[in-house]
């Protein structure tokens, strides 16, 4: 038997009622009769109500006999089995798991700490039962070894500095690294009988030893962007000056005045403070 097989097992509530008839029955006789025939009733009594089952919604019950596999209860009420038969409850509810965080090194050596939340539950009884020791601690297991690959895999960020641009990084591509994640632990959980929900990362962040030094090297990479789209801008501007100057003849300018105009536009365009303006009182020329 390598297969969940699912059970129909006889109506509890009626087993009940013999079970106390039995029992209670028995007793009356006994005392009244005295005869100890009727302790065998209240022995069977006993026996029969070792046989009574309670499944609870979302729960299953899987049966063995002397270490053989008879089946699993997957529908919930009260029934009765073979006293005989032990009954291990298995949860088929959904559960959460939120990793520890780990320490790892992403697919550029940096080193990350990063968690994932996992929403996950048991599909299949026999191999949540018997084909892993502890199907709890596998998934903890296997969701750590998961999540350490998945880091590997994806750079922490692009680093345009470098050269270095990823279609796929794990702090951008939330959605990507959340599916791959997901598939990746589902492979790993397959042969327990376990089906996986969902699957995010929870926590992502560098790990401590460097986490100033890239909180430098993102902002140092920020105000270098900042300041190319302020220089973009500020040549625009100069250029437009210039042609409409030209254009609507304001004033004639040769070279040399140009690049004076030039230089000074672009000083007060693209400086990080306001301009302290010097009036000239003599010529153009002086």
């Amino acid at each position: 038997m390598s297969n969940e097989k699912i059970v129909a097992p006889l109506n509890g509530y009626f087993m009940l009622f013999i079970s106390l008839l039995l029992f209670i029955g028995g007793i009356v006789a006994l005392i009244n009769t005295e005869s100890p025939w009727f302790a065998f009733s209240i022995f069977f009594g006993i026996v029969t109500a070792l046989g009574l089952v309670l499944v609870n919604p979302n729960s299953s019950r899987v049966l063995l006999l002397f270490g053989k596999y008879v089946g699993t209860i997957k529908k919930n009420g009260l029934y009765w089995v073979n006293p005989l038969y032990s009954k291990k409850k298995i949860s088929l509810r959904a559960s959460n798991f939120d990793s520890e965080r780990l320490k790892v090194n992403d697919k550029l050596g940096n080193p990350i700490m990063i968690s994932t939340i996992l929403v996950w539950r048991v599909t299949d009884t026999y191999k949540a039962a018997f084909d892993v020791d502890d199907y709890k601690n596998f998934v903890r297991v296997q969701t750590d070894a998961a999540v350490r690959k998945l880091a590997s895999m994806y750079p922490y960020d692009n680093f345009a500095d470098e050269g270095i641009e990823e279609d796929i990084t794990l702090r951008s591509s939330v959605n990507e690294v959340s599916e791959a994640l997901e598939k990746e632990i589902q492979d790993r959980l397959e042969m327990a009988g376990i089906e996986v929900l969902e699957a995010r990362i929870g926590y992502l962040a560098y790990a401590q030893e460097i986490a100033n030094a890239m909180l430098k090297r993102q902002q140092a990479t920020a105000i270098v962007a900042a300041r190319h789209k302020i220089v973009e801008g500020a040549v625009s501007m100069v250029e437009m000056a210039l042609a409409e100057l030209s254009e609507k003849q304001i004033v004639d300018l040769d070279e040399e005045r140009k690049a004076a105009m030039v230089s000074n536009l672009m000083v007060v365009l693209c400086s990080d403070k306001d301009a302290s303006p010097v009036l000239n009182t003599g010529t153009l020329n002086h």
